[in-house]
């Protein structure tokens, strides 16, 4: 059994959270992954600035971060795998999907996929690497129905 938490720590009212939850099941199933357990975690720009400055040594805020527990497939014990917590900043969301003129929801989904992918140890570091990370997200959210 997967376990997937949506934190609001915004004081933002977030309608997204019920389809975020839907698409986090609907990518676990895509992923053919079970016992798994992670975070996802809503924040203001203000408190992933201070993340992406203390992890990461980068002076600014950022959309996500995803914080992985598992460096390999290996040490999964008792047979659950926790991979982690993905943080994602809510004032990026409304910027970059107005910034990219799509809905507020594709933006959020896009980026809790995006980070959940690097939960799952996918990077986008080189192109060949983005290539099937990009296209797996796309593939997560079409197949969900979260188009642009």
């Amino acid at each position: 059994m997967n376990s997937v938490e949506i934190i609001n720590e915004t004081k933002k009212d977030l309608e997204y959270i019920e389809t975020m939850q839907k698409l986090i099941d609907y990518a676990l199933k895509h992923e053919n992954l079970e016992n798994v357990l992670f975070n996802v975690i809503i924040v203001d720009n203000e408190y992933i600035h201070k993340l992406n400055k203390e992890y990461r040594g980068v002076d600014r805020p950022t959309d996500v971060i995803s914080f992985a527990l598992e460096d390999s497939h290996d040490e999964v014990e008792n047979d659950i795998r926790i991979l982690g917590d993905i943080y994602i900043s809510i004032d990026k969301v409304y910027e970059q999907a107005k910034e990219y003129g799509h809905s507020n929801l594709r933006e959020i989904c896009f980026l809790m996929i995006h980070g959940f992918l690097h939960l799952l140890g996918y990077d986008h570091m080189r192109i060949e690497d983005e290539k099937i990370m990009f296209a797996k997200q796309e593939e997560i959210l079409n197949g969900f129905g979260i188009t642009r």
